[in-house]
């Protein structure tokens, strides 16, 4: 058994090294599938972090008429904090808008003599509305416009906010979606191509095939040596993933915090170093390994 073993490894492996140049191919190939894997994983706190910074950024404010005591807009406040879609309500009087205004603007010498040639405060009391979700907002402001304190509302801004909302809306789902879509692409090519490899690697070992079954040799001695080539492929397609994502983890690791400083990819990839060698390995040996089955089930009758 051991011996048989040690020939199909032994065997494999020469068929590798005949067919090197298709091999270093499909190893690159599978390079970008596993870093990918693997990049998907090490960026998710990133992505999730930036999703969150997105959202924190968005909200809707309801403006009352000037006329509306703090004590109305109370009630309204805590009417609306139930609503399920809402994540947060912050009121806002006439004094903190003005407040923020100056601050935001005290550079500009042109806004600042505007507000005093007012001579008042032209800012309006409102409430700073954030949802759970962008989606959401549309829900949010369709029951502010129907509520029974519609008349106290001088205006909600969704619809001028909307197109922003709209985008951040796209761009989080666009996050989300095409880690998964360029995983999959990657991973048929990378199965294309180790499938041609170990193809050619049949043809060309023909006659060695048609000698051993000659002789007597078992289907499981003529299959082992192209799974052999398919997991090697992967093994040395993980490894050299591995000494990249590693780089790339050390090198990039400061100019991230300059943007995230609560974002550290070193360290996300030292915490889960198992798990990700797990991965890029159980991906890499995975791949090489299907796509030789699938070849050697259509081009080896045996």
């Amino acid at each position: 058994m051991f011996v048989s073993l040690k020939r199909i490894i032994k065997t494999g492996w020469k068929g590798f090294s005949r067919n090197i140049a298709l091999g270093i191919a499909t190893i690159l190939i599978m390079v970008m599938v596993i870093f990918l894997a693997t990049l998907l994983f090490l960026l998710k706190p990133a992505s999730d972090i930036l999703i969150s910074d997105l959202r924190e950024k968005v909200d809707i404010s309801v403006y009352f008429k000037e006329d509306v005591l703090a004590e109305n807009i109370s009630d309204i406040e805590s009417e609306i904090s139930r609503i399920p879609e809402v994540k947060n309500v912050e009121y806002i009087s006439k004094e903190q808008a003005l407040e923020k205004f100056i601050a935001r603007h005290q550079t500009d010498p042109v806004l600042m003599e505007s507000i005093t040639e007012v001579g008042e405060n032209p800012f309006l009391a409102s409430l700073n509305i954030k949802a759970w979700q962008a989606s959401q907002y549309q829900q949010v402001t369709d029951f502010l416009e129907t509520s029974h304190f519609k008349d106290l509302i001088a205006k909600v801004d969704y619809y001028q906010r909307k197109p922003v909302i709209d985008k951040i809306f796209s761009i989080t789902s666009f996050i989300n979606r095409s880690g998964i879509i360029f995983s999959i692409i990657f991973g048929l090519v990378a199965v294309l191509v180790a499938f041609n490899t170990i193809r050619i690697a049949i043809h060309n070992s023909s006659e060695e095939i048609s000698i051993m079954r000659l002789v007597g040799a078992s289907n499981w001695f003529i299959r082992g040596p192209f799974l052999i080539q398919g997991a090697i492929v992967g093994f040395l397609s993980a490894l050299i993933t591995v000494l990249i994502t590693f780089g790339i983890c050390y090198g990039f690791d400061s100019k991230i915090k300059m943007i995230l400083p609560q974002l550290s990819i070193l360290s996300i990839f030292l915490i889960n170093f198992g798990l990700l060698i797990l991965i890029q390995f159980g991906v890499g040996i995975g791949l090489g390994v299907v796509s030789s089955l699938i070849a050697i089930r259509k081009y080896l009758k045996i």
